[in-house]
């Protein structure tokens, strides 16, 4: 199927009650795994449904999602935190910053622009919230995704070394309009 037919069956919500977290866990170790396999340990190639739940509790989580006959199947995720939930490092803590993470979408579905959809809903978010940066991390050596962050305006703003991780992680920022 073409990206435009996907893209069309693809529905972007708010996570709900009714959701299994315990499957959004899954899901997230999955999306994860060719990081994992590339030797990155972030804290979503491993994490339990606590931790998942934990990760949530002061985020706005988002869920892409397929139908799939007749119930609908998560296909990706996304945890937006406003700049008063965003924290861990000096440039979080900046109360004009706002940050996302939890960032996952199926392998099968990867490539299709579903992890720009997420990307677009959390940017109207943080531009509501009067965030005037939106920012996000991951591994120095992870080029492809800093390329992919890079090809979205997101700039290099400094390094964080996180405890849960194996790696130093480059602090990326967008200003918003």
């Amino acid at each position: 199927m073409s990206d435009a037919g996907i893209l069309s069956q693809v529905v972007i919500r708010p996570l709900r009650e009714t959701d299994g977290l315990k499957e959004l866990t899954l899901l997230l170790n999955r999306a994860y795994k060719q990081l994992a396999d590339l030797g990155f340990r972030y804290l979503a190639t491993h994490q339990d449904s606590e931790t998942t739940k934990e990760r949530i509790e002061k985020a706005k989580c988002l869920v892409a999602v397929i139908d799939k006959n007749g119930t609908d199947k998560i296909i990706g995720t996304i945890c937006y935190y406003s700049p008063e939930n965003a924290s861990g490092c000096e440039w979080y803590d900046r109360n004009d910053v706002a940050t996302y993470g939890q960032f996952g979408v199926e392998p099968e579905y990867q490539k299709y622009g579903i992890g720009g959809m997420l990307i677009d809903e959390i940017e109207k978010c943080a531009i509501q919230d009067g965030a005037k940066e939106l920012a996000i991390d991951t591994a120095e050596g992870a080029t492809h995704l800093i390329n992919f962050y890079s090809k979205r305006g997101y700039r290099h703003v400094g390094y964080i070394k996180w405890g849960v991780t194996n790696y130093r992680s480059v602090l990326m920022s967008k200003k918003l309009k």
